[in-house]
């Protein structure tokens, strides 16, 4: 096998790792959302003035597949849309107190799965985390050259 694949084959089997390791906690606390509700309850969080399109690009969705999903979150009252006053043509999203009650837990348990992995990042020197990120960086840039070629344009937000 060569670099590139044995790369590859690790961060696939790092990811899946921390999937199978966070699946359960996750599931337990977060009863009755799926995983995308989830990601989007966080990326409202996270973002002021969120929108269809915005979560859209974010997760590489449609906004047919955003809007759905956003009428779910409504539905659970989890969260809730707004115009601004300026803009009345534009939907926007925020959390509502539940939501943030979600969001919260969400938030919560990254931070213990952080803490439970702190004492391998503590190993890493800061050289060593800029070559990771650099060539993440790269890679991804690589990906969105890609993704262009196909004919799809897809610019998510920096989160």
């Amino acid at each position: 096998m060569n670099k590139e694949d044995l790369v590859m084959n690790e961060f696939r089997n790092v990811f899946n790792k921390m999937a199978w390791l966070n699946k359960n906690k996750m599931e337990v606390a977060l009863e009755g959302y799926k995983s995308s509700e989830i990601h989007c309850i966080e990326y409202i969080g996270k973002h002021a003035d969120s929108n269809v399109t915005r979560l859209a690009e974010a997760f590489y969705m449609t906004n047919g597949a955003i809007s759905k999903i956003a009428k779910k979150l409504m539905a659970k009252g989890l969260i809730e849309s707004y115009r601004k006053p300026d803009n009345k043509k534009e939907i926007y999203f925020r959390l509502t107190g539940l939501g943030e009650e979600v969001f919260t837990i969400h938030e919560d348990l990254h931070q213990e799965f952080r803490e439970r992995d702190q004492e391998i990042f503590a190993q890493v020197t800061d050289a060593q985390f800029d070559s990771m990120l650099h060539f993440m960086e790269r890679y991804s840039r690589h990906l969105d050259t890609e993704i262009e070629k196909q004919g799809i344009d897809l610019k998510p937000e920096q989160q």
